[in-house]
């Protein structure tokens, strides 16, 4: 039995040196590994410090955007005010101009209404004349006809 136990003895002692020897190897790694990690994350920090630089960057950029977009859309508002103002004058004066025109045309047309009546009965004055020159001058040409039919007949 004491050669077995010899020979368990070795074999739990090399068991023993190569599991030390695997600790140690995984300890190695381990710290091999902490540090690439560890250096990993300093590089990622640094790449987050970048970004975070660009992106303070890039909204200051964009604030400065904004605002300046900010008051060209107010001098805009304005200027669209102005417009709108003064069209509304102009608009505003041109319906008193064509308020005006629709007034003297009225004014027009009732002055040719009062022509065309005058018109009218000076036509019904110079068609009465006509009619009785027109019935004048027939009652004589009968009358001559007939006078010289008479004259005729003698």
């Amino acid at each position: 039995m004491e050669m077995e136990s010899r020979s368990t003895d070795k074999r739990i002692d090399d068991l023993n040196a190569r599991m030390s020897e695997g600790f140690q190897r995984v300890h190695r790694e381990i710290d091999g590994l902490d540090k690439r990690m560890t250096e990993g994350f300093k590089r990622v920090d640094g790449e987050i410090d970048r970004l975070d630089k660009r992106m303070t960057e890039g909204f200051k950029r964009v604030d400065r955007d904004i605002a300046g977009l900010d008051e060209r859309m107010t001098e805009g508002f304005k200027r669209v005010d102005r417009d709108i103002a003064g069209l509304d004058q102009r608009m505003t004066e041109g319906f008193k101009r064509v308020d005006g025109e629709f007034k003297r045309l009225d004014g027009d047309i009732r002055e040719l209404r009062g022509d065309v009546k005058s018109i009218d009965a000076r036509f019904d004055a110079m068609h009465r004349t006509m009619m009785r020159g027109f019935f004048a001058i027939g009652g004589i040409t009968v009358t001559l006809f007939l006078a010289l039919a008479g004259l005729q007949g003698l």
